[in-house]
């Protein structure tokens, strides 16, 4: 988009949302991806437990390590190029710059944006434009990912398409926080890559591949998006996650045939279906993500999320580009196929935390410190401040 046509674009208030918002491009659901397999239950039936009721064992657990190990931060170590190891409270810009620096190759790139303290609703059109400009400045245009800096699970996550959803974005985001505007990897297919190395070792591996699949219900001609929704055997139970995204469109008839997007966010507690896809993992998988993993400074733990056209290609070790890179906080998210049991879900977590404690006691060994607490402490309350106030996922 040329500035010319930009200014012209935000020289005007900011634009409400569309009555009905354009729909993404067209594409064959699950494009790329292995086939989606529905047999069987829709959800397990502990997908989607709150946080307290699921995770207390592996917590108990972590706590036991915590003692072994006589260290609570120890995680914080496990990968030193990365700010706090990226246990938590990280900033995304950091860690993606760091990929940019070192495997430019394979990361999309992006550009890194803070939303003015104090700004005011006509401030918000010199705020957009700044972020175009920066955008063209790195050899960037819409439409792009935006998402913040700090947080994870998913929150925040927009499609910015028009210079309007910026403004919108901009507008809804919380002062004097940063946010991020990423190219945007247009292909359905979407991977969570586990990768763990030991400090020490020549070779690392795959420990686990979550494949996303991005929801959709297919239009009939004669029912509304709300009863397509309703009648879904998956999307039916998760209404509450859907219905709001589409509000402005519910009651309209989607044509016979025509697939109707429901998530754009890869997280599964936004709705995303999760499938485990580690016995899909060929040694040329395996190489790629290992030399990656190499020219990354000091990483050892953690996880690559990745968009591509084709999962045949990735299995051959290319075709792929890197969104995220999760550092010590990531989460073995196989876990959440709905095939997999409770007491295995457990399992694999706890395996995951020794596997982190172990590395990062390992790092620990060879000179490499754990976070200060009170840098610690200071990321926490930021990210649990911001969260609660970044505009709602698409």
């Amino acid at each position: 988009m040329s500035r010319s046509h930009a200014s012209m674009v935000l020289d005007s208030p900011t634009p409400p949302a569309p009555a009905h918002p354009e729909p993404a491009r067209a594409t064959r659901p699950h494009e790329g991806m292995p086939a989606l397999d529905q047999s069987g239950p829709a959800t397990s039936f502990f997908e989607f437990w709150p946080m307290w009721a699921f995770y207390p064992p592996v917590m108990a657990y972590a706590a036991w390590l915590m003692l072994r190990h006589r260290s609570i931060l120890l995680p914080t170590a496990a990968n030193p190029s990365f700010p706090g190891g990226g246990f938590f409270g990280e900033s995304k810009a950091e860690i993606l710059a760091l990929a940019m620096r070192h495997v430019p190759e394979w990361t999309a790139p992006f550009v890194r944006r803070e939303r003015l303290v104090g700004a005011t609703a006509a401030s918000v059109h010199s705020e957009a434009a700044a972020a175009l400009q920066a955008l063209a400045d790195a050899g960037l245009d819409l439409p792009v990912v935006a998402k913040p800096d700090l947080g994870c699970r998913g929150a925040g996550v927009k499609l910015v398409r028009r210079p309007e959803d910026l403004q919108r974005y901009i507008a809804a985001f919380p002062a004097g926080a940063a946010y991020l505007l990423q190219r945007l990897v247009d292909q359905e297919g979407e991977a969570g890559i586990f990768y763990c190395r030991r400090p020490g070792r020549e070779r690392g591996r795959i420990v686990s591949v979550t494949l996303k699949y991005f929801p959709h219900v297919v239009g009939d001609g004669r029912r509304t998006l709300r009863d397509l929704i309703a009648a879904d055997p998956r999307a039916g139970k998760l209404q509450h996650l859907y219905l709001h995204r589409h509000a402005a469109r519910l009651d309209d008839v989607p044509a016979t045939g025509e697939a109707v997007r429901l998530a754009f966010a890869g997280s599964h507690s936004r709705g995303a279906i999760f499938r485990n896809g580690t016995h899909l993992v060929t040694p040329e998988m395996e190489q790629a993500f290992d030399a990656i993993a190499h020219r990354l400074p000091e990483f050892h733990f953690g996880r690559f999320d990745v968009r591509f056209g084709s999962f045949d290609q990735v299995r051959q070790g290319h075709g792929f580009t890197i969104v995220e890179v999760n550092g010590a906080g990531a989460e073995s998210t196989h876990i959440w196929d709905r095939r997999t049991g409770l007491l295995q879900a457990w399992r694999d977590l706890i395996r995951q935390y020794r596997w982190l404690f172990e590395i990062g006691a390992a790092n620990r060994r060879r000179g490499f410190r754990t976070m200060r607490w009170a840098d610690f402490l200071a990321a926490y309350r930021r990210e649990k401040e911001l969260t609660p106030q970044y505009p709602a996922t698409d």
